[in-house]
Formats: C-alpha cells, sequence, structure tokens
C-alpha cells in the first residue's frame, strides 16, 4: 500500500481528529500531516471495504497494517498513528465501544514459530528433565528455577526470600519486597514446596542467617548469582534463555489458565497494567480475548 497524499481532505470525524491533535495535544503541523496521510490510507481501506469507523475491529486493523511493506521502523511509527487515533474514536467521541489501541501491536512478534523470552512446553520439559541434584548448588539452583517458573519471581526476589517467608504446612510464600511496594503471599505448588525443602534438608549451609539462598560456604546470594545459575542450568538443557524467560512463561501459563490481565498484574508485581501486557505478546488470540473482557 502506498501512502495517500496529505493534502487530500477527510470526512469530519478525522479533520476533528487534527484538530484535536493541533489544540489540545499541541502537536505540530508536520506531525499532523504524517498522521494524516496514514489515516487517509486508513479511510481509503474502510471505503474499499465498506466498513464505517464504528464497523471496525482488530482484525481489520490487522489486515490493514499487513498491506504496508515498509521497514518495521516505519510500520512501526504508522502504527503509533493509528493507535492515537483509536484512542480518540473510544474515549472523546465514543465511536467504538472498545479501546482497540493495545490490542493493535507487531504483527512479525506472532508469526514467529518460537517467540523471544518464552520456553514452549516442550522446553520446560526438557530443562527439568535435564537438570541434575548430584551437588548442593544443583539442589539450589532446582528449587530457584522451581521458585522462577511457578510463581514468575525476578531473580533479585528470589535471593531475598527468607526462612520466615515460607510456610511449608500453608504452602505460601511471602514476597514482602516487589516493585509495586505491597507485601504478597503467593500459593506454592507442591513441587515447589518439595524443591526448598530438598534444599533446606539437604543442601543449605548451617548458619544463623534467615536467608532461604546462600553460598555453598554460607555467605548471602547476591542477585547475580541467582541469574548465572539459573542461565548456567539452562545452558546445559540446551536451552538459549535466562532466568527472566521463566517468569515470561509463567505470565503466559496464567492468561492460558484464564486469568484477568489485572490478576496477572498482581501475581507478576507490576506497577502498571502497560507493563503487564509486554508480557502477554506470544498468545495474540488470547491476550486480546482478556483485554476484549477487561475495561482498560
Amino acid at each position: 500500500m502506498k501512502i495517500r497524499n496529505y493534502q487530500v481532505k477527510l470526512p469530519d470525524t478525522y479533520e476533528q481528529y487534527f484538530l484535536y491533535l493541533e489544540h489540545t495535544r499541541e502537536i505540530s503541523q508536520a506531525q499532523i500531516t504524517n498522521v494524516r496521510r496514514v489515516l487517509a490510507s486508513l479511510h481509503d481501506s474502510l471505503e474499499n471495504h465498506k466498513l464505517s469507523l464504528a464497523d471496525l475491529k482488530i482484525e481489520h486493523l490487522d489486515a490493514f497494517m499487513g498491506e504496508f511493506k515498509v521497514a518495521k521502523t516505519t510500520l512501526r511509527i504508522y502504527r503509533d498513528h493509528v493507535r492515537g487515533f483509536l484512542k480518540y474514536l473510544y474515549a472523546e467521541k465514543k465511536i467504538i465501544r472498545k479501546n482497540l489501541a493495545p490490542l493493535l501491536v507487531g504483527a512479525p512478534l506472532f508469526a514467529q514459530k518460537k517467540p523471544p523470552k518464552f520456553l514452549r512446553p516442550q522446553e520446560v520439559q526438557k530443562l527439568f528433565s535435564r537438570m541434575k541434584l548430584s551437588t548442593s548448588v544443583d539442589i539450589r539452583t532446582y528449587a530457584m528455577i522451581h521458585l522462577a517458573y511457578s510463581l514468575g519471581l525476578r531473580p533479585k526476589e528470589i535471593g531475598r526470600i527468607t526462612l520466615d517467608d515460607v510456610s511449608f504446612t500453608r504452602g505460601e510464600l511471602t514476597i514482602k519486597e516487589r516493585k509495586t511496594n505491597n507485601p504478597t503471599i503467593l500459593p506454592l505448588p507442591k513441587q515447589t514446596v518439595r524443591a526448598i525443602a530438598a534444599y533446606v534438608f539437604k543442601a543449605r549451609p548451617k548458619t544463623k542467617l534467615r536467608e532461604l539462598f546462600l553460598t555453598h560456604s554460607g555467605s548471602l546470594l547476591r542477585p547475580e548469582t541467582v541469574t548465572g545459575a539459573i542461565k548456567k542450568t539452562m545452558e546445559k538443557a540446551g536451552l538459549s534463555s535466562t532466568a527472566y524467560w521463566l517468569r515470561h512463561t509463567y505470565a503466559q501459563n496464567l492468561l492460558k489458565m484464564g486469568q484477568t490481565i489485572y490478576e496477572i498484574k498482581e501475581m507478576m508485581g507490576h506497577e502498571n497494567i502497560q507493563s503487564t501486557q509486554r508480557y502477554l505478546y506470544i498468545d495474540t488470540e488470547r491476550m486480546r480475548k482478556v483485554l476484549f473482557d477487561e475495561t482498560l
């Protein structure tokens, strides 16, 4: 698709949006010209398919963006222009009933057979099946990987866990420090409880320190050590991935279980919902369903 001439006059809703950008958002005329050219192409596409703005669905927008044969950077700019218009149609004009802007994301991410930063189920199985428990360090790493995978904990959060935070009888873990500054109590899966117990009773050094995970000599563990130990174990399993891949996989698993984006936000310990959305791009159809059913 070729971008339309910027001088073309569009229907009133579009022209009102350009005035909104100029007077309310104080956007420069040069930038508005760029927006006009993209929205002129959107208008042509809707006209060709006999669709009104009120009829807009995310699949229409996907098809429209897919017609551009431009560089990824340029396409990202075009997409931002369309997102701005969608927000306006939803919040200011009430023309569309749902805010489609958060759903308009880059299609290339979904098309890849192995999207970045996530482990496929077969890769998770491969990781756990190849882990060894022959040394105290192996047992410690096994417990840390369970926490990263089953609770989506950050390496820093794993390193801060104390013995007092773990309730073996209730199967719960208290996270006292998160980015949200709100203490969180998370349920511990049985397998994770067993992994922690194995470390505490078989591999943890004898010491008065209350931190759960310690070095072999009994001193405090740095977050980099947690990250490095998990990454090294994943590499040994033939996975070119990092500790954060387990956290991302946890978010995807929550989505598949039917959790709402707000529930996932709380479980992940995110400060804002935009951070959560970035974790959920692996499954576009499922992500969009969740977002569509929630009021953003």
